[in-house]
């Protein structure tokens, strides 16, 4: 039986909820994320990331950033990793790369956290500033 091929899934960043893109060789989670209900956003982003490792072959670029993140958008992010973590041969197929914005040493520390917790090339990386502007700009450099 043929490997389904993961779709391509893209959901525009709003005032408190990130941009997400997966599709073949990038995940991408960026913006803001101020969610009363983190559960009812994530829970379907972690099952396609899921779907994703699971019928992936080749590279894929895991692309972090975040503006803002309050502490209950944190713990799924914590599950998004514990997910990766289990992923088969991740090293072989996966390159992290976790922006944090100029100055913001506490998500600076979290990126470090999230590091410690998976076993592939993972870079944590300053940058100006996270927005959409740079959003868009990750997403074009990405490809």
């Amino acid at each position: 039986m043929a490997k389904r091929r993961p779709s391509k899934f893209i959901n525009e960043p709003t005032k408190t909820t990130p941009a997400i893109v997966l599709e073949p060789g990038r995940i991408l989670i960026m913006g803001r994320s101020i969610l009363e209900n983190p559960g009812e956003f994530y829970r379907p982003v972690i099952e396609r990331i899921s779907n994703y490792f699971s019928h992936k072959d080749g590279k894929t670029k895991i692309i972090f950033g975040f503006e803002y993140i309050n502490t209950s958008s944190t713990k799924w992010i914590y599950a998004i990793f514990l997910k990766l973590a289990k992923a088969r041969n991740l090293a072989e197929h996966a390159k992290i790369v976790w922006y944090y914005e100029q100055g913001d040493e506490d998500m600076c520390d979290l990126g470090y956290t999230f590091k410690s917790m998976v076993k592939c090339p993972f870079f944590v990386v300053e940058v100006d500033g996270i927005s959409k502007k740079s959003f868009k700009q990750m997403v074009s450099d990405s490809l």
